[in-house]
């Protein structure tokens, strides 16, 4: 996928403005396949924080988020306790929600065990056809905390997984 560096003068989706942030997510990141299991697991963080907020402060917060989060470390954040929990309550730089907080850690834990189970979270992704998308949101708010369908469609897209709804006259839309 082409960068979005040095692309202002592309047409995008309208949720991106004229914030560059915004821009550079919708450009490289949103709706292009992910491999790494760190990264799908950011992106899913990403997704439960931002949940009744808007994806801008979020973006904005994400640094903050992958430092309190051990650098989405999967095995790292499976082990955190009260003692992390309690950090992170304290943290002013994250959203400080305690059930996203304690579902980000048991999501975690689901995720190492999806790993152990599957090779890796793309594996266990991949024996979903992304054509059910009824099925897959049903099969995300049974495994993981705080998911619901629009967040488990919301990373769905995010990672490439179902087709991300880009703007028709968006350079992405084209480029599906």
């Amino acid at each position: 996928m082409e960068s979005g560096k040095g692309t202002e003068e592309r047409h995008r989706c309208g949720w991106t403005g004229n914030d560059p942030l915004l821009q550079q997510y919708h450009d490289d990141e949103w709706g292009v396949p992910v491999e790494d299991d760190t990264a799908f697991f950011e992106r899913l963080v990403l997704e439960i924080f931002q949940a009744g907020l808007n994806w801008r402060l979020i973006l904005y917060k994400r640094e903050a988020l992958r430092r309190a989060f051990a650098g989405f470390s999967i095995p790292q954040v499976a082990s955190f306790g009260e003692k992390e929990i309690e950090r992170l309550l304290n943290d002013k730089a994250i959203v400080r929600n305690r059930r996203k907080i304690e579902a980000t850690i048991e999501n975690a834990r689901i995720f190492s065990q999806l790993i152990r189970d599957h090779g890796s979270f793309k594996n266990y992704l991949a024996q979903f056809d992304g054509d059910d998308e009824a099925g897959l949101f049903r099969e995300f708010k049974k495994r993981f905390r705080f998911m619901g369908p629009k967040i488990a469609g919301s990373f769905l897209q995010s990672v490439g997984k179902i087709s991300a709804p880009h703007d028709p006259g968006c350079w992405r839309y084209a480029a599906r």
